[in-house]
């Protein structure tokens, strides 16, 4: 059993505030359309639309959109991960070598977890199947586990960011780091958040031990960043993987810093290679809601359909646009095993479906769904809730006031509308605001199914 700060009551009644509060300005209903949830079922969202429960951005309570889990919070012996219909396709994932080491990888989580202090290394260390894997959330006012990066030493926090440089691609640390910089531009344009809205409100929690054997992970977590990393062998799977940024393009300390491009462009570049047969099929609507991501935080359990245009209804030149857009994905992983990862999605590429809402103009804000037995991808351009003018307060027009966020009152958690639920929340989407995921169906998320499979034949 490894040791750390125990979940009290008080911690888990602060990672169930937005919840809380959801409740007690919007009752029930509120509560069910922004989970996803229907009145009188426990079940996570079966969506067959797509489309927007509320309006609610993903910013505000519940966990659609990856605001963090609340009533429909799943358990890790519980899990059983996105599938279709509530039945988990067996036999898709096996223990094998893949030929690529993740000794270096290993290597630096050790050197990391040694360089803290025994205080916080005791409240960052977790066992390999424990719930904190699951507790994640997209919101910066969360209350989280963990070594914060903030309040590391510099030498600490070095060795933090050579752990993610090593799990990660060199483009996948360059868009984590550059989230993370512009949550800190947030923070300094809307003038609040002061602990939160920074570059070092991010936080680092182990689940195991580093070892090139047995298994373990690691989750990195912050406002709009959470990758969970799972390692067993040379095996890897890094999902569920959230990113996301408000605003998407700014100037941060003399650095002008762009997100989410190749996402975009490569969306748009698979829906234009498509007949106008084909798009009647993929296009489910042409005007988006505020918020349309169903698989965010709090949604391990989701049941979601197929929806779209398979690929095997493709050219190959279609089929090859979809697998470079997966690949923008899965490129933020290392190069050794995202190149892994791709092969199992093209044995599955004929499964793989194709979706799309909203309009499809360069600038335009849309919302589009990669999704097949092994992985589901979400891209969403959303609503403002604390950047631009279209960010509102309270329902009325216009900016942010000098000294306080959009839609946040003061000494609120970002990401709360003000009022509560429905509160605050207008404003035209667009591609300043955008949420994305990654997802590994059928048990595949944090490595469970992987980790089921060696405890049956190892132990």
């Amino acid at each position: 059993m490894n040791a750390h700060r125990p979940r009290t009551p008080a911690v888990e009644r602060t990672r169930r505030w937005f919840m809380n509060r959801s409740l007690l300005f919007g009752g029930a209903a509120a509560v069910a359309a922004m989970t996803g949830c229907s009145a009188g079922s426990s079940d996570a969202t079966d969506s067959a639309s797509g489309v927007a429960q509320s309006g609610m951005p993903s910013g505000g309570p519940g966990g659609a959109g990856g605001m963090g889990p609340g009533a429909t919070e799943v358990k890790y012996a519980d899990f059983k991960g996105v599938t279709t219909d509530g039945k988990v396709v067996d036999d898709l994932f096996s223990i094998h070598s893949t030929g690529v080491s993740t000794d270096a990888v290993v290597k630096a989580a050790q050197a990391f977890l040694d360089g803290l202090s025994a205080k916080v290394r005791r409240a960052s260390v977790f066992d390999v199947d424990d719930d904190e894997w699951l507790a994640w959330s997209n919101v910066d006012g969360y209350e989280r586990e963990g070594a914060r990066m903030g309040d590391l030493t510099d030498k600490q926090r070095n060795l933090g960011y050579a752990l993610l440089g090593t799990a990660l691609s060199a483009d996948g640390l360059t868009q984590t780091r550059n989230i993370m910089k512009l949550n800190a531009f947030l923070g300094d344009y809307n003038g609040g958040g002061k602990e939160t809205l920074t570059e070092g409100h991010y936080y680092f929690t182990f689940m195991g031990t580093p070892s090139t054997s047995k298994p373990w992970g690691f989750q990195y977590e912050g406002h709009h960043v959470a990758i969970n990393y799972f390692v067993l062998g040379d095996q890897v799977v890094m999902s569920p993987t959230f990113m996301g940024s408000e605003p998407t393009s700014a100037t941060y300390n003399g650095e002008k810093i762009t997100l989410f491009k190749p996402e975009t462009k490569a969306g748009l570049a698979m829906l234009r290679s498509l007949t106008l047969a084909q798009r009647k099929r993929v296009i489910s609507a042409d005007e988006k809601g505020g918020t349309n991501m169903v698989a965010g935080a709090g949604q391990d359990n989701l049941k979601l359909a197929y929806q779209g245009l398979a690929a095997k209804n493709c050219t190959s030149a279609q089929r090859q646009k979809l697998l470079d857009l997966v690949g923008v994905y899965v490129g933020y992983l290392d190069d050794g095993h995202a190149a892994v990862k791709m092969k199992e999605v093209e044995e599955h590429l004929d499964d793989t479906y194709f979706y799309w809402i909203g309009e499809t103009k360069d600038s335009s804000a849309f919302y589009y769904r990669v999704h097949s037995p092994v992985v589901l991808i979400e891209y969403d351009a959303q609503s403002p809730l604390a950047y631009g003018e279209d960010a509102q307060m309270g329902g009325g027009g216009g900016g942010a006031p000098s000294g306080q966020p959009s839609g946040i009152r003061s000494g609120q958690p970002t990401g709360m509308p003000n009022g509560g639920p429905g509160g605050g929340m207008g404003g035209t989407p667009s591609q300043q605001h955008i949420h994305t995921i990654i997802r590994t169906p059928n048990g595949g998320d944090y490595g469970v199914d992987l980790l089921k499979l060696h405890l049956e034949t190892d132990h």
